[in-house]
């Protein structure tokens, strides 16, 4: 379209397509109407370059096709070297990319931005919203979940509320990597946790727990998933128990702390100390020695949570929970 000529209208592509304006209108809105008369006004639209008007098509559809992803972190949290959340983001954005809806990334690292992402929500803003990366009873899937807008979750939500929920399983991950430590001799094996506030935080301890039983007492150090807990955390392991022979990280970042303070102490690693993460980041592929490490398929997270909430929204029925494997993958850190 030339400079100063006029934006191309519903009428416009009526006339070119001789079809009745409300015709055009139901093409444009996925109505149903005669094969011959849809064919006619999608070859006009694509002539004359008629662009739909979002805001009158929002007053007739009652959608805007904006999905929201709701994470409660800080941006420096979100932003940083933690492949999960560029990887998740990229499973949301290729789902939603195939079924021609935009990605709206909302950050609720503070009461302030939660309070303003559930008034744009329930004021009809978004179509929809995937939560992940939940901390405790976070009030924000209460709030969403109470007030009917489709919403779904990865992992299971924390309290009272139902929220269909896309995870994988943590448990029997963390499970099979330290049994992995137990069946190559180690006799003690640590652990560095993530966030006990976090599912996926207190399902790989339990899943630790569930594989140590009674063969030793638990040793356990806390972290929250990042590089810096994973050095402190290793650090307090070799002041408090020199005599650990394995580390289970609940973390791929966690783990290459871990394993940055185990060469500065002089323990060698696997020879010494073993060690394994969780996640699978690229990394973990180049840390030296290589990490072993529990795969899961954060990207594939992201495409199942953004196609449950494509069903919810089409009032299509889902599973209440998802849950995904994971697989470990041995490297030379083992």
């Amino acid at each position: 379209m030339a400079r100063g000529d006029r934006r191309p209208t519903l009428e416009t592509v009526a006339a070119r397509s001789g079809v009745s304006r409300a015709t055009v209108s139901r093409v444009i809105n996925d109505q149903p109407v005669a094969p011959s008369s849809r064919r006619a006004v999608e070859r006009a639209i694509a002539e004359v370059g008629y662009v739909p008007n979002q805001a009158a098509r929002s007053l007739v559809t009652h959608r805007t096709g904006l999905i929201a992803l709701v994470l409660p972190e800080s941006s420096t949290r979100v932003f940083s070297d933690d492949q999960f959340f560029p990887r998740l983001i990229q499973g949301v954005s290729q789902e939603l990319d195939d079924e021609d809806e935009q990605l709206v990334l909302m950050l609720a690292g503070s009461e302030a931005s939660r309070d303003r992402i559930e008034r744009s929500a329930v004021a009809g803003r978004v179509d929809g919203v995937m939560l992940a990366s939940l901390h405790g009873t976070d009030p924000l899937s209460a709030a969403l979940a109470k007030s009917g807008i489709p919403v779904v979750s990865n992992e299971r939500v924390l309290g009272p509320v139902e929220v269909p929920s896309v995870g994988v399983d943590n448990r029997g991950g963390a499970r099979t990597a330290v049994e992995h430590l137990i069946s190559s001799g180690r006799r003690r094996i640590a652990t560095i946790t993530g966030p006990q506030d976090m599912i996926a935080g207190m399902d790989r301890l339990d899943g630790y727990l569930d594989a140590v039983g009674g063969s030793q007492e638990p040793v356990v150090a806390a972290g929250d998933f990042t590089r810096v807990s994973g050095e402190a955390a290793m650090k307090r392991l070799l002041d408090e128990d020199p005599g650990i022979d394995a580390v289970f990280a609940a973390s791929d970042l966690m783990a290459e702390g871990a394993l940055h303070v185990l060469r500065q102490n002089g323990s060698r690693v696997p020879d010494d100390v073993a060690l394994v993460g969780f996640d699978d980041i690229t990394r973990a592929r180049y840390t030296e020695p290589r990490l072993t490490t529990v795969s899961q398929p954060i990207d594939g997270i992201g495409r199942h949570l953004a196609s449950q909430l494509l069903r919810l929204i089409a009032g299509e029925p889902v599973e209440p929970a998802i849950t995904l494997t994971t697989e470990l993958v041995v490297r030379e850190s083992t």
